[in-house]
């Protein structure tokens, strides 16, 4: 619209030549104006057509970012759950193989200290077998020249070497009753000599061998009172312990088992008591022993 005015303007203020040629010179001027505005408009569309090139461009490249980092996030959980498979399976099984090897150890153990007791056990064996072969080897004593018989002494030959030596014999062969008459006459005659202890921890062995129970006991419980401090005293204990048990007082036998290895706390008896302890478990209740000898 003004530039429909301006014309009207300039027309009125010039004459007609000179009209003229100032709207020849006008127009040009509008043609000129409009050549301006296409170019600017084509300098503006293409323009905006380079931003929207760029922006679609920015825009894939933001979709392909976020793909790559979705790709990569896919694949580092992946990975990280095959190492987390790959070290947590070993590990695992590691702990297994740990607990069954502590566990194994733990029977390895046992089985040591039920051969220990075992072993010990062989070895007082071959040393009683050795005992006897000595003394069946050995010749017997002749005959002593006859004297006057002593009423509170033994019948005339009999010596205390070869009333032990005899009663060990029947020991050795099995012969349990003649074995304890030995040993009891021999603690008759002979109680205040060196191997009288033996004599009467060897009654206590037989009858315990023979399921004597009580008999076992009452000549254990003789031994460690007669004779308290002897070489038979810990062994004395241990078989007590064990008669304990086998007669059912497990109370008694548990208290047996822990003064053995207090009282004698190196000795290989020690580790056959702990042995027995174990066997034992929870100690239970148990009726009172008659402990008088009959």
């Amino acid at each position: 619209m003004k530039l429909h005015v301006l014309p009207l303007i300039v027309l009125a203020a010039f004459p007609v030549a000179a009209q003229k040629e100032k709207i020849a010179e006008i127009q040009r001027d509008m043609l000129l104006m409009q050549d301006q505005i296409r170019a600017l408009q084509r300098s503006q569309d293409e323009k905006l057509a380079a931003m929207q090139v760029l922006l679609q461009q920015t825009l894939e490249a933001a979709n392909k970012a976020n793909t790559a980092v979705a790709v990569l996030d896919s694949a580092l959980t992946a990975r990280l759950k095959e190492q987390e498979k790959m070290v947590g399976a070993p590990v695992a099984n590691l702990g297994s193989k740990v607990d069954t090897m502590a566990n194994d150890f733990a029977g390895v153990r046992e089985s040591i200290t039920d051969l220990s007791a075992r072993l010990g056990k062989l070895q007082n064996q071959i040393t009683d077998i050795n005992s006897a072969i000595k003394t069946l080897q050995a010749p017997p004593a002749p005959p002593p020249p006859p004297a006057a018989a002593n009423p509170n002494g033994p019948p005339a030959g009999v010596t205390a070497e070869s009333l032990y030596n005899s009663a060990m014999r029947d020991k050795t062969a099995g012969n349990s009753d003649l074995a304890i008459e030995g040993y009891q006459s021999y603690l008759k005659w002979f109680g205040n000599t060196d191997l009288a202890p033996n004599a009467q921890y060897y009654i206590g062995e037989v009858k315990y061998l023979k399921g004597d129970y009580d008999g076992a006991l009452q000549a254990f419980d003789t031994l460690l009172e007669k004779y308290p401090d002897n070489a038979k005293t810990c062994d004395a204990m241990l078989q007590k312990g064990r008669a304990l048990v086998k007669a059912g007082f497990k109370a008694e036998a548990r208290q047996e088992f822990t003064s053995l290895i207090k009282k004698f706390p190196t000795h290989e008896n020690a580790s056959k008591a702990k042995t027995e302890l174990a066997a034992l478990g929870v100690p239970a209740r148990a009726p009172a022993r008659n402990t008088r000898k009959r």
